[in-house]
């Protein structure tokens, strides 16, 4: 595994870089954003680690550039631990956001829940329900024949709508399938990888229904 490592705390950086080597793990640090940037569009890495604050431009700023031409796994690290922070980056399409400070073992499982998540599975699996078609094999969405870019966690939460079409899916399935734990009731991060699907589906965005108390439902015609 080899991680991409955007912060500009010199200290944390050197020891994440000696945790992560002893799981061997392989980790490139870069102290600021248009680095960061610039090394991520670049190099191959498996996954990114993204501060919030950086020299240059903010790890928000990075973030929605880097989508524009990638969907390389994005864990957020940052001190800002407010809910509208959280949500932001989730918006800006990060898979997962972690707060300072932050055991190095919860880091590591998170890291491994994403790429899990985002590997591609062996078999050729396609599903197609209401005008949108997914690939599991290659994790690749079309809705109406177009091409739609979808980060990990929101392919995963729209390939959990499409098979159990028809039926409402609870937030703890969902946020178990994600995160192997139950939603939390203030926990937003749900509602806005729903809405960033939904407004990617465009025309077809209606085909994924709230039912108050129940879940979300992706409609089979």
């Amino acid at each position: 595994m080899h991680l991409l490592l955007i912060e500009d705390d010199i200290e944390l950086c050197c020891l994440m870089e000696a945790y992560f080597a002893a799981q061997d793990v392989r980790v490139t640090s870069v102290h600021d954003g248009p680095g960061g940037l610039a090394l991520a569009l670049t190099e191959a890495f498996d996954l990114v680690l993204l501060d919030v604050m950086l020299p240059g431009f903010d790890g928000f700023t990075l973030l929605g550039q880097l989508r524009a031409a990638s969907n390389i796994p994005v864990i957020m690290l940052t001190a800002r631990t407010s809910p509208s922070d959280r949500i932001h980056g989730l918006e800006q399409g990060a898979d997962d956001y972690l707060a300072k400070p932050f055991a190095p073992g919860e880091l590591l499982a998170r890291i491994r829940a994403v790429l899990r998540r985002t590997k591609p599975s062996t078999g050729m699996v396609v599903l197609e329900v209401n005008g949108v078609k997914i690939s599991s094999s290659t994790r690749e969405v079309w809705c109406d024949g177009l091409p739609v870019e979808l980060t990990g966690a929101e392919f995963d939460i729209l390939e959990l709508l499409l098979r159990n079409s028809g039926r409402a899916v609870s937030r703890d399935e969902i946020a178990t399938s994600l995160h192997q734990r139950e939603a939390s009731p203030y926990e937003r991060s749900l509602d806005v990888h729903i809405s960033n699907v939904r407004k990617k589906l465009g025309s077809r965005r209606a085909a994924i229904r709230t039912l108050r108390g129940a879940g979300y439902l992706f409609s089979p015609a």
